[in-house]
C-alpha cells in the first residue's frame, strides 16, 4: 500500500494512507485472527507444525492410551516436551493472537475455544511432565498428543478455508488506480508542464486531452467534450460537457481537449468519497458473525462453566485436588474437538469448488450462510440486466430518396472517427452488416448537438432529438414511440437540413434476464432495479422485465442510501452490480455479487463474482447456498453434538452411577465425529 501511495501522491495518500487493508476475506470471522496471517503464511505454518507434530504423535499416548504404532526410548519424553513447546508457541500463535483479539472485543468465539484447548493441553502437560519426574512411581496423564493433533488440524482447517475464499486484490487500491500518475498543468506563465499528481492543488488549471483520465474533480474553463462517467457514476451514455460544467475525477475524457480548474482533491474529491463509503461499509460488514463462531462462543461458555463446576464438585466430594484438577482439564480438552475445527472449512472448500465449476467465485463464506435469508435483490441495470453496451435496435427512414443502406453509410461517415459509446455502437453494427461508410470532409463537432460534415458533396448532420425540436422539423412521431418506451437513445440524420432517417440505439436487455426475474419472484424474493441511467430508460426496462420497484439517475451514495434504508428495515439484501459506482452498495448489502465482466473495483468489493456474467447464475448461487447451509448445520451438530455428550460425561455427571467417560472412549468419539464431518462435507451437491 505504501508503494502505491508514493506513486500516486496526495490524492491517493489522502484517500488510502489512513486506510487499513481490508481484504474481502475480512468480512468473516477470520478477522479475529492476526491480520498479518494470510494464506501463504498459514500454508507454511501448517507444514512446519506437521513436521513438529509427527514425532509427538508417535512418541506420546493418546489421552493416556498407547496406540499400536507408538514407542518410546530413553529421553523421548524430553524430546516430546521440547517439540510440543515449539509447536505451541509457533503453530498455536494465530489462535492465541485471535483469542486475545476476541476477548478484547468481549466476543469469545472459535479462536478463544481453540486457544483454551491448546493452552490447557500444553500447560497441564507441563505440570504432568514435572509431576512424573518428581514422582516416578505415580503417573499423571499428559495431553501432548491432543495438543499436536489439535494445532495441526486447526491450521489445516483454516488453510483449507482461506484457500477456498482467497482474494488477491483490493477494491480500494483499484479505485486509486483510476487516477493518472502524472497530469498536465498550466503554470503561472501559461505554459503547459507535466507534473506528478501529488503536486496538484485546488484551483490549479489542468489540461485533459481526448482519452485521458480526469485526475481530479473540477470545472471546465475551456473547451467542450463528452465524458465517459460509466466507470464512476454508472451512466451508460457519454455525458456532454461544456464550459462551467463540472467533471468527476476518475472519469474519462471522451472527445475534445479541455482545461479544468481543480475543485476537489484528496478527501474532498468525489472518488475519495466513494472510497470512504466502501471502507466504512467494509468495517461494519466485518462485524458479521458466522454460524460456526456463534456455536463456538456457546461451547466456550459451556465448557468453561462445566470445567469449573466439575473441579468444585470433585474437590468437595473426593477431597482429591489432583483428581478434581484432572477432571477439569479433561473437560477443557474434550470441549475443543477436532471435528468442530473441520466442520465448516471442509464444507466451504467443497462448496467453493462446486461453485467455481458453475462460474461462481465465492470470496466471503458468510455469503453462503446468509443467502438463505435474502428478501430483496437490488439489481444494477447496466451490465447486469442489460448487456452494458449500445447496440443499434432500429433504423426508420423518412424518405425514399435514399435507401437504408445508403443512410447507414452516411451515418457511418460522420461517426467513424468518434469514440463515444453511441458512435462505437453504430460502427460495430456497420461492421457486422459489412457496410463500408462513405468518406467525410470538413467534419465538425456541434457541441451538445451532434456532428456535421460534407458527404458526396452534400451537407450532412447527425443530431439529437432536442436539435430536431429546435429546428421545428416535422416527422411521424409514432415511429419513435416504441423505441422511447424501451429507453432507446435516438439520433437523426439530416441531409441538406432535411430529415432523412432516425437511428435508435439501446442497451439491450440480456435474453435470460426476464426469466430470471420471474424465478426470483417465485422464491418470494423482491427484485429492485437501481441505475445511474435516466428514469425513462429505467422505467422501460423495469416494465419489460416485470420489476415493480426501480430507481433511476442514482449516484453511488444514492444507491448505498437505498440499500441502507432496506437494511434498517431488517430486510436481508443482495446487491448485484458491475461498476465502480456499485462498489459501496456491494459492500453495504448483506451479500454483494459482482458481474465478472464488470470493473475490477466492483469485483473486489463483492462477496461473490459471477464469472459468466449471467444473472441466472444467481439462482444457482441461492441453491448452492441452501445446500451449503444445510451441510454446515449438519456438520456443526456432529461436531458440537459430540460436546453435548462428552462434556457432561467428562465432568462426571454420571459418576454416582459408576459411569465416567474414560480417555479412550473420549478419543474414539473425537475420531468418529471428525470422520463423519469429512464424509458429510464431501456429499454436498448442487441441483443441475
Amino acid at each position: 500500500m505504501n508503494s502505491n501511495e508514493s506513486k500516486h501522491g496526495t490524492q491517493k495518500n489522502h484517500t488510502m494512507g489512513t486506510m487499513e487493508h481490508h481484504s474481502m476475506n475480512g468480512h468473516d470471522q477470520m478477522n479475529n485472527m492476526d491480520h498479518s496471517m494470510h494464506m501463504e503464511n498459514f500454508k507454511k505454518k501448517f507444514w512446519l507444525s506437521l513436521i513438529l507434530a509427527l514425532p509427538i504423535i508417535v512418541l506420546s499416548p493418546m489421552m493416556g492410551i498407547d496406540l499400536p504404532f507408538q514407542f518410546t526410548f530413553k529421553g523421548s519424553d524430553w524430546l516430546v516436551l521440547i517439540l510440543a513447546s515449539v509447536l505451541f508457541f509457533y503453530g498455536g500463535q494465530p489462535f492465541l493472537s485471535g483469542a486475545k483479539m476476541e476477548l478484547s472485543q468481549k466476543n469469545p468465539a472459535m479462536m478463544t475455544l481453540i486457544a483454551m484447548g491448546i493452552s490447557v493441553s500444553y500447560f497441564y502437560s507441563i505440570y504432568a511432565f514435572i509431576m512424573n519426574k518428581l514422582m516416578p512411581q505415580g503417573h499423571v496423564m499428559d495431553f501432548f498428543w491432543e495438543l499436536a493433533t489439535l494445532i495441526v488440524i486447526m491450521l489445516l482447517g483454516h488453510w483449507v478455508e482461506m484457500s477456498a475464499i482467497s482474494n488477491a486484490s483490493d477494491a480500494l487500491q483499484k479505485m486509486a488506480e483510476l487516477l493518472p500518475d502524472k497530469v498536465i498543468r498550466v503554470n503561472k506563465e501559461g505554459q503547459e508542464e507535466e507534473v506528478p499528481l501529488e503536486q496538484v492543488q485546488e484551483n490549479d488549471h489542468l489540461v485533459i486531452r481526448t482519452g485521458d483520465k480526469i485526475p481530479a474533480d473540477g470545472i471546465i474553463i475551456k473547451g467542450n467534450t463528452s465524458i465517459d462517467e460509466s466507470m464512476v457514476t454508472g451512466e451508460s451514455k457519454a455525458v456532454v460537457k461544456r464550459e462551467k460544467d463540472t467533471v468527476i475525477g476518475g472519469s474519462v475524457n471522451g472527445s475534445g481537449t479541455i482545461e479544468i480548474s481543480v475543485t476537489g482533491i484528496g478527501e474532498s474529491g468525489y472518488l475519495s468519497k466513494v472510497m470512504n463509503m466502501v471502507k466504512k461499509a467494509q468495517m461494519e460488514k466485518s462485524k458479521l458473525e458466522s454460524l460456526s463462531d456463534r456455536v463456538a462462543k456457546w461451547l466456550f461458555y459451556i465448557a468453561l462453566a462445566a470445567g469449573i463446576l466439575a473441579f468444585v464438585v470433585w474437590w468437595i466430594v473426593d477431597q482429591d485436588l489432583s483428581l478434581a484438577f484432572e477432571r477439569m482439564v479433561t473437560v477443557f480438552v474434550i470441549a475443543c474437538p477436532h471435528a468442530l475445527g473441520l466442520a465448516i472449512p471442509l464444507v466451504i472448500a467443497r462448496s467453493t469448488s462446486i461453485a467455481a465449476k458453475h462460474g461462481l467465485l465465492i470470496k466471503n463464506r458468510n455469503a453462503l450462510e446468509q443467502a438463505n435469508d435474502i428478501q430483496v435483490i437490488m439489481l444494477d441495470k447496466t451490465g447486469t440486466l442489460t448487456e452494458g453496451k449500445f447496440t443499434v435496435t432500429g433504423l426508420e427512414m423518412f424518405t425514399h430518396e435514399i435507401t437504408a443502406k445508403e443512410a447507414l453509410k452516411v451515418i457511418g461517415a460522420l461517426e467513424n472517427n468518434a469514440n463515444h459509446p453511441l458512435a462505437i455502437g453504430i460502427m460495430n453494427y456497420l461492421k457486422e452488416e459489412k457496410i463500408s461508410p462513405y468518406k467525410v470532409e470538413n467534419l465538425h463537432t456541434i457541441s451538445g448537438i451532434g456532428l456535421n460534415g460534407n458527404v458526396n458533396g452534400q451537407s450532412v448532420k447527425i443530431v439529437n432529438e432536442k436539435e430536431v425540436e429546435r429546428l421545428n422539423i416535422s416527422f411521424d412521431h409514432a415511429l419513435k414511440q416504441k423505441y422511447q418506451e424501451q429507453g432507446n437513445t435516438l439520433s437523426y440524420l439530416l441531409i441538406n437540413d432535411q430529415i432523412v432517417a432516425m437511428i435508435a440505439l439501446g442497451d439491450v436487455v440480456k435474453p435470460e434476464a426476464k426469466q430470471f426475474i420471474t424465478d426470483l419472484k417465485k422464491q418470494s424474493i423482491v427484485p429492485v432495479m437501481l441505475t445511474g441511467d435516466n428514469k425513462e430508460a429505467a422505467k422501460s426496462v423495469a416494465q419489460y422485465l416485470g420489476i415493480d420497484a426501480f430507481y433511476g439517475e442514482l449516484l453511488p451514495e444514492d444507491k448505498e442510501q437505498i440499500i441502507q434504508t432496506y437494511v434498517k428495515k431488517c430486510q436481508k439484501t443482495m446487491m448485484v452490480g458491475d461498476g465502480i459506482n456499485d462498489a459501496p452498495s456491494l459492500v453495504r448489502a448483506t451479500i454483494g455479487i459482482a458481474i465478472g465482466a464488470g470493473t475490477d473495483v466492483a469485483i473486489d468489493s463483492a462477496d461473490v463474482v459471477l464469472a459468466d456474467s449471467n444473472p441466472e447464475d444467481i439462482l444457482r448461487f441461492l441453491d448452492l447456498a441452501k445446500q451449503t447451509r444445510l451441510k454446515m448445520i449438519q456438520n456443526l451438530w456432529w461436531g458440537a453434538g459430540y460436546n453435548i455428550i462428552a462434556i457432561p460425561l467428562a465432568a462426571g455427571i454420571l459418576a454416582p452411577w459408576g459411569i465416567i467417560l474414560s480417555p479412550a472412549v473420549g478419543a474414539i468419539l473425537m475420531s468418529m465425529s471428525t470422520v463423519i464431518v469429512a464424509i458429510n462435507a464431501m456429499t454436498l451437491r448442487i441441483h443441475e
